[in-house]
């Protein structure tokens, strides 16, 4: 870190409410973040060597958001969202997405009852907490479009009628990377509206090891009654930490930060050349919202009560990755979105 940031960070901590001393010390003492805390430690236990997916998975929770994974088959992308819908108090549901899937597999549909000669709703599996889109690019255009409304506006329509999805809303979408024959795409409009895009990687020989004890161990109790979570995850708990977050200090330097960071991936030739040669596009507004909705909930998350530049760039990747796209020079370059982030990182400067 040069000596300009150093200073830069020593202002935006001088820059912090007066109260931080006190509120540091009590910093996460209230029931929800001991709720999420302890979620997170059950998950850790049972999502063996995928600590980032974890992580990720309660952010976008709390952020009110949704989450692209990408990852090679068998790396507990499912296992994850079950499990977190294991500890929750709403419901879950797992949608297998294919080539013959039709948007009122999703939202549902009007069902005529003859008995009453009337048309009545039959709610499709939308009308869940949590939802797993499980390899969502195996679907055509058609259907992944109705996943917009519902994740943009926390509602679908059918006919002329517009009916309210339960809050909180999570869909947690899959692809894999490997298989790209009979796959579909998604768009760039409907990339923008997840939270976040994360790539998941093979476990460490460790984690591994331990992933083959907890296999054994649920083979032993297959037959033995479904295992229940020694705690339940609120709705409540969960509504609270959302406010919580929202309400996270954040100095204004921070803010700028956050907001140049983004505002440097539109108009990269301001800091270099190169970056220009890289972007063609950059992120959109609601980039910007959601770094500052994920930055609060990673420093919320991690037990303080405001958010650092630090947390500003913890989540800068998994939030940006989707919404920056290259030039076809940076590809022929082998540069990817990632490569772009960092030096987005590197080159705009600490307010």
């Amino acid at each position: 870190m040069s000596a300009d940031e150093s200073i830069s960070l020593e202002h935006v901590e001088r820059e912090q409410s007066p109260e931080q001393s006190h509120e540091q010390k009590t910093s996460g003492k209230g029931s929800s973040h001991r709720a999420f805390v302890q979620t997170r430690k059950y998950l850790q236990t049972r999502i063996i060597g995928q600590n980032l997916l974890v992580d990720r998975l309660l952010i976008a929770l709390l952020a009110d958001g949704h989450l692209l994974v990408e990852g090679a088959p068998g790396l507990a992308k499912t296992t994850a969202i079950k499990e977190l819908s294991s500890v929750l108090e709403g419901d879950f549901h797992r949608l297998q997405f294919t080539p013959d899937l039709l948007p009122g597999d999703l939202t549902g549909s009007d069902v005529y009852r003859p008995e009453t000669g009337d048309f009545v709703f039959q709610k499709g599996p939308l009308f869940h907490n949590l939802i797993l889109a499980d390899e969502i690019n195996r679907a055509p255009a058609k259907v992944q479009s109705a996943l917009l409304e519902a994740m943009g506006e926390h509602q679908i329509t059918v006919g002329s009628t517009t009916y309210a999805l339960p809050r909180p809303f999570l869909v947690m979408a899959t692809q894999n990377p490997i298989e790209q024959e009979g796959t579909y795409p998604l768009p760039e409009a409907q990339l923008d509206r997840f939270l976040m895009h994360i790539f998941i990687d093979y476990p460490d020989v460790q984690a591994e090891n331990k992933i083959l004890e907890l296999a054994r161990q649920q083979a032993r109790y297959a037959y033995e009654d479904t295992y229940v979570p020694p705690f339940e995850l609120s709705l409540a708990q969960v509504n609270e930490a959302q406010q919580e977050v929202l309400d996270m200090h954040m100095a204004d330097a921070v803010q700028e930060y956050l907001v140049q960071l983004v505002l440097a991936s539109r108009k990269p030739a301001a800091y270099d050349e190169k970056l220009a040669r890289w972007i063609n596009y950059g992120g959109s507004p609601r980039a910007t919202i959601s770094l500052d909705r994920c930055s609060r909930a990673h420093a919320w998350l991690n037990g303080r009560d405001y958010v650092s530049p630090e947390d500003v760039q913890a989540v800068a990747h998994d939030v940006l990755r989707h919404r920056i796209l290259i030039s076809y020079e940076a590809e022929a370059d082998g540069i990817t979105p990632d490569h772009v982030i960092q030096e987005l990182i590197r080159q705009v400067p600490v307010s």
